[in-house]
């Protein structure tokens, strides 16, 4: 306890009120960061691989490394946050990640990319909670929710920008340059958050093991947080399944270039805010009615896009099932997102770091097993995939409605 004393004494620099605008742009800016890490080099994957002579699963898992890292940082690193502050903390870790950046693109040794890209987890699972955590510091009320509902529409300009100016860094300069690009970028964020931003917490948690872990016990307990984190999940499979495996079916299976790979994971990152938008734009509709209504939309997008495929193998069908695909799964997110995160807002942190952690541990493990099994060969593996985690959604939501009607009945 002394030592958290004296951290919160001499390492805090407190939140400047004529700081607090240009400190939200910030926080904002950097939630986009774990979609930069994740998607920029994308479309390089089949060059990587060729270039240091792995197989497509072993590259692949370097975007599973991050997510678990990812995960996993954020199921604890919440209550750290809580106890010792958000500022200083997300400084260092831009920092880190700068340099395990500049590492990876100075190296063809997959294994230690493997363990860059770990740390790239940890750093970034650290800076996005902590950057959450800070809109619940400062704001309340209405304020906070609209700016909880606009987290995955801001998060979604990584998906759309990243992989797009990926496939021209990959074309121009070589897979490399992604990583200097991303050290560059986290770099110039690191030099304006000392200038501008500070330490939005103001009332520091006892950092107590029990009873930290009695909170997250108490959150797992919640039958909706819990079940809402693993929509969130599903959901963000997609996505990811997509990401993995879609740049093989372009470059390798309708031989196309990087570029075009880049073009379509823009398209589909697109399609992902305007999931957001419309969820934003429902966001007083009654929740399960709209969430249900949503599901139905995507089990049937699905099931067109597995009779298209029958008859015609184009990257114009593809995008255009996969895009409605995505705009579904952006909803479902955008929704789950903002209801798990405003669900304990005196642990805005741990509530913070438990959704995301959850959520990425549920999307890596799910992801990598389900292209493990349906690899990345062409629209039928990936409309496959589509299908199963649509189902498995389904499946939830029917578990969701009826927790939900026994709740209503116990309070009527």
């Amino acid at each position: 306890m002394a030592a958290q004393n004296i951290y919160q004494l001499t390492a805090s620099k407190p939140l400047k009120e004529h700081n607090k605008g240009i400190s939200t742009v910030l926080a904002f800016a950097l939630l986009p960061l774990s979609g930069f890490a994740t998607d920029i080099y994308i479309p390089s994957l089949p060059t990587m691989a060729t270039t240091m002579n792995v197989s497509s699963l072993q590259v692949q898992l370097t975007l599973s490394l991050f997510l678990i890292s990812y995960g996993i940082s954020q199921l604890f690193i919440g209550s750290v946050l809580d106890s010792f502050g958000r500022y200083k903390l997300s400084l260092i870790c831009l920092l880190v990640f700068a340099a395990a950046s500049i590492v990876i693109a100075n190296t063809h040794n997959v294994y230690l990319i493997y363990l860059m890209r770990i740390i790239h987890g940890f750093t970034v699972g650290t800076i996005i909670v902590g950057k959450r955590a800070f809109f619940v510091d400062i704001f309340e009320g209405d304020k906070l929710k609209h700016y909880l509902s606009l987290f995955s529409i801001i998060w979604s300009t990584g998906p759309i920008v990243a992989p797009f100016l990926g496939g021209y860094l990959q074309t121009v300069f070589g897979w490399e340059s992604n990583f200097y690009f991303l050290a560059g970028l986290a770099i110039i964020l690191a030099i304006l958050e000392f200038i501008y931003s500070g330490e939005s917490l103001t009332r520091f948690s006892k950092f107590s093991l029990s009873n930290i872990g009695n909170i997250y016990l108490k959150m797992i307990k919640t039958p909706s947080f819990s079940l809402g984190i693993v929509m969130l999940g599903l959901a963000y499979s997609m996505v990811m399944i997509y990401n993995m495996t879609g740049p093989f079916i372009i470059e390798h299976h309708l031989h196309f270039s990087p570029v075009v790979a880049g073009y379509s994971s823009l398209i589909l990152g697109f399609a992902w805010m305007v999931g957001g938008f419309i969820g934003k734009a429902t966001i007083n509709k009654p929740f399960l009615k709209k969430m249900i209504v949503n599901l139905g939309l995507q089990i049937l997008f699905v099931l067109l896009m597995f009779i298209s495929i029958q008859f015609i193998s184009s990257i114009y069908t593809l995008i255009f099932f996969a895009f409605l695909i995505h705009v579904t799964a952006g909803y479902i997110f955008n929704n789950y997102f903002t209801f798990c995160l405003g669900r304990f807002p005196k642990n805005a942190g741990i509530a913070s770091g438990l959704t995301g952690g959850v959520t990425y541990v549920i999307v890596s493990f799910l992801s990598y097993s389900v292209i493990s099994f349906l690899p990345a060969k062409d629209e039928h593996n990936l409309n496959s995939s589509y299908l199963l985690l649509a189902v498995i959604s389904g499946i939830v939501m029917f578990v969701i409605f009826k927790l939900t009607k026994k709740e209503e009945l116990a309070t009527a």
